[in-house]
C-alpha cells in the first residue's frame, strides 16, 4: 500500500510540473504572439498615421493568459489530492475562486473586444 501511495504522489507531482510548465509556455507564447501583432504598429508608415494598435493585440495576450490560468487551475487541484489537508484544501478554495474570478473577467472583456472589432469591421473602419 505504501508503494501505490508512493507511486501517486510522484505521479501527481510529474503531472503538476508538466500543468506548471504548460503554464508558463502558454504566458510565452503568449507574449511572443502579441509582439508579433504589436511590432507592424513601430513601423515609419504606422508612426506618420498615428495609429495605435488594435484590440486584436490584447485579444491575443489574454485568451493565452486564460488557457495559461486553467493549467493553473489544474495543477493547483493535482498538488492537493497528495496532500489533501484543512489548510491546503482552504488555500486551494481560495486560489481557485480567484482565478475563477479572474478568468471569467477576462473571457467577458475578451468577448466584448471581439464584439466591438467585429462590429468596427462591419461599419468600414478602422480598430
Amino acid at each position: 500500500m505504501e508503494t501505490l501511495e508512493l507511486s501517486l504522489r510522484s505521479l501527481a507531482a510529474v503531472v503538476r510540473f508538466l500543468l506548471e510548465t504548460f503554464s508558463i509556455l502558454c504566458v510565452i507564447a503568449g507574449l511572443v504572439a502579441t509582439l508579433k501583432q504589436f511590432v507592424p504598429f513601430f513601423s515609419q508608415r504606422q508612426r506618420r498615421q498615428r495609429q495605435r494598435p488594435s484590440n486584436s493585440v490584447r485579444l491575443t495576450f489574454g485568451s493565452w493568459l486564460s488557457m495559461a490560468l486553467e493549467f493553473q487551475r489544474g495543477a493547483d487541484i493535482v498538488a492537493t489530492t497528495t496532500s489533501p489537508s484543512g489548510e491546503n484544501l482552504i488555500q486551494l478554495g481560495a486560489v481557485a475562486v480567484i482565478r475563477t474570478f479572474l478568468n471569467v473577467f477576462l473571457a467577458k472583456e475578451i468577448e466584448l473586444e471581439q464584439e466591438q472589432e467585429e462590429q468596427c469591421r462591419e461599419a468600414g473602419g478602422m480598430p
